[in-house]
């Protein structure tokens, strides 16, 4: 039986990076982990960079799974942008490498992380274009933009779902609150009619 070698490394990276963080995680750890020479880790990767790209690349395309198993065509938009975010939440919040990269970033400011999470974001708002597009093209949204209205609805779930309840004082949102919230404040609007 044959050992994926590659494929090794790149576990053992994505646990390295989880447990250690960009900035703390060596060649040297990673080879360790991975039961495998140094040598051979750059085999496959030039640098710590690349195998961090390749793990966050891997990251972005779990996610893309996980919206996916949400995403069904024959709901409503917002009902589908809701279960989709909050699984995609609570995906991230599991997910210890994003976790860590987000501390990380919050903690230290590491390029590279900040970089990781970017992409994440980036990945994301792409996603979400898409299902916005798709919302306009089948008449439940008005025409906009679909990469600025992406951009709000994700930073407005968050900020609801998440950042509502960083301060002390504040109790976290439930998810079911957090839906009606998103359908008062995007799908219903605020002005009086």
């Amino acid at each position: 039986m044959s050992v994926d070698r590659r494929k090794q490394i790149v576990e053992a990276a994505g646990q390295s990076f989880a447990l250690f963080g960009y900035k703390a995680t060596t060649m040297d750890q990673v080879a360790k982990l991975a039961n495998v020479g140094k040598g051979t880790i750059y085999t496959f990767f030039s640098n710590k960079e690349e195998l961090f790209d390749e793990i966050m690349g891997n990251l972005i395309r779990d996610m893309k799974l996980v919206a996916d198993a949400e995403y069904d065509s024959d709901r409503p938009f917002f009902d589908n942008l809701n279960r989709i975010l909050h699984r995609l939440l609570e995906y991230r919040e599991r997910h210890q490498l994003a976790v860590k990269m987000a501390h990380e970033v919050r903690d230290m400011g590491t390029p590279m992380a900040l970089e990781g999470l970017r992409k994440l974001e980036s990945a994301l708002v792409g996603y979400i274009r898409t299902k916005v597009q798709i919302g306009i093209d089948k008449g439940e949204l008005k025409p906009c933009d679909p990469e600025i209205t992406a951009f709000v609805m994700i930073k407005l779930y968050l900020a609801l779902a998440t950042e509502w309840a960083d301060r002390s004082d504040r109790t976290p949102l439930p998810k079911e609150r957090v839906a009606v919230l998103i359908q008062l404040y995007l799908m219903n609007g605020l002005a009086a009619e």
